[in-house]
């Protein structure tokens, strides 16, 4: 397939929207050999933080010499960058060869009627990754979940380990309205005696999660149970972590910011202490070196400094929250924010935890079907006091936050400020991320 062809069947992939379900992946994955049995792999779930925990387990693991494969989702700007061997997205070439011979294998099924329906976007590029895993040989590949866990594509491997970050309300549509419902689909990835290791903290989600950990007979390790605790304080060079497990204490600096980044370095740390266990020995000193410098584009990410613009996907209500604590801890000035969301996001909370913290916001939205528009945002925030003002077009909403950014100088929490144009963030949706990626307004 060229390139051509390559867009066109992407772009044509994108009609057949989100459909949870294995049936399909299953028949695919059979077609081509289920490629998904041919490696060992970590198996990574959760509302918040999968990404950063996969990307922290993929560089620790190339840090002992290992061959990776690296799944996640959604990409920013190119599609090539979910799929990664060895820290680097496959090339154009190969991802169209691989997506040809996904086509033919979908044909030839859909035409046997071996498919309740054409494959989706997301079964298809999981079929993929799955395929270039196997055979480049990766010694171990970790696999991000797309959506919940039970029903998603990536859910058609048997992992040697299975991770579950954070239990939040998200995707409700698909997932349900209350914390054990997200945490019973979460929870479809446990297998039957296959080791999980779960950072979610106390209430309705971890009881479904030890509860069905113990009808599966799946060892299951508690980030943060009995016996352990993790302390972060402020240095000369960002936040300072150590994790306490027993006896065991080990210090750490993240690269990625934020206080969130520390529950989710301690999560990568027990899935590596599991892995040491069941798969290979893994050095603790080069797992810290990793958190030490693992990068995750789009998560509180600083691509200008004067003035200070941020981006961060901040896509649930969890996530806003977090980013929020992040600006009242670090920045501690209004900022100017430029917010997009997808319409079947819960914008009024996302925009309760944000808009207290600005003194303008620019709502806009990205060309992509399920975002909301400036006015269905407005529609559902609170009543913001500031400047709010409305611009659809991404390249210009930023503009214009950079403009309010001058005329918001000097005004701070902590009383005086030097005269700085106000901190930008951009937040809302990990797709707005990409988008002003994209458009590279930051080079």
């Amino acid at each position: 397939m060229n390139r051509s062809g390559c867009r066109d069947y992407l772009g044509h992939l994108q009609y057949f929207g989100i459909k949870l379900g294995l049936e399909n992946i299953r028949a695919l994955c059979r077609a081509l050999g289920d490629p998904q049995g041919r490696f060992p792999a970590v198996h990574v779930a959760g509302t918040n933080g999968k990404g950063s925990v996969a990307a922290i387990l993929d560089a620790a693991l190339r840090g002992h010499g290992y061959r990776t494969g690296l799944y996640t989702s959604p990409h920013l700007v190119n599609v090539e960058e979910r799929v990664l061997v060895d820290g680097r997205a496959i090339s154009r070439r190969r991802f169209c060869a691989l997506l040809g011979r996904i086509k033919d294998a979908a044909d030839g099924l859909m035409a046997e009627k071996r498919l309740l329906g054409h494959p989706t976007y997301f079964e298809v590029l999981t079929a993929l990754a799955f395929l270039e895993f196997a055979e480049r040989e990766v010694d171990l590949a970790v696999l991000e979940v797309g959506m919940g866990g039970r029903f998603d594509a990536t859910n058609v491997v048997n992992p040697i380990v299975s991770v579950i970050t954070t239990i939040a309300k998200d995707h409700e549509k698909h997932l349900g309205s209350s914390l054990g419902s997200i945490a019973f689909e979460k929870a479809g990835i446990i297998k039957p005696g296959v080791p999980v290791v779960c950072g979610v903290r106390g209430g309705g989600a971890l009881r479904e999660i030890r509860r069905v950990a113990r009808e599966r007979q799946a060892p299951l390790t508690e980030v943060f149970g009995k016996g352990r605790s993790l302390v972060g304080r402020p240095s000369a060079r960002g936040l300072r972590f150590r994790y306490d497990s027993g006896d065991e204490r080990t210090p750490f600096s993240p690269s990625l910011p934020g206080r969130y980044q520390g529950e989710n370095a301690a999560v990568a740390i027990v899935a590596a202490e599991v892995l040491s266990r069941t798969w290979r020995p893994l050095e603790k000193a080069k797992i810290v070196k990793a958190i030490g410098q693992t990068k995750w584009e789009g998560r509180l990410e600083t691509v200008s400094r004067r003035p200070l613009v941020l981006l961060d996907g901040a896509h649930n209500p969890d996530g806003a929250r977090a980013l929020a604590a992040h600006l009242r801890e670090t920045v501690r000035r209004p900022v100017v924010l430029v917010f997009a969301a997808m319409q079947d996001k819960d914008i009024r909370s996302m925009t309760r935890a944000l808009f207290p913290l600005c003194g303008a916001v620019v709502l806009t939205r990205v060309p992509y079907k399920r975002s909301a528009t400036p006015e269905e945002i407005r529609a559902a925030a609170p009543p913001f006091k500031g400047r709010l003002l409305l611009e659809p077009d991404t390249r210009r909403a930023v503009e214009l936050a950079l403009r309010e950014s001058k005329k918001k100088t000097g005004t701070c929490t902590s009383g005086t400020c030097p005269r700085s144009p106000a901190p930008v963030v951009i937040a809302g949706s990990l797709f707005l991320v990409g988008e002003v990626k994209r458009l590279r307004l930051f080079q």
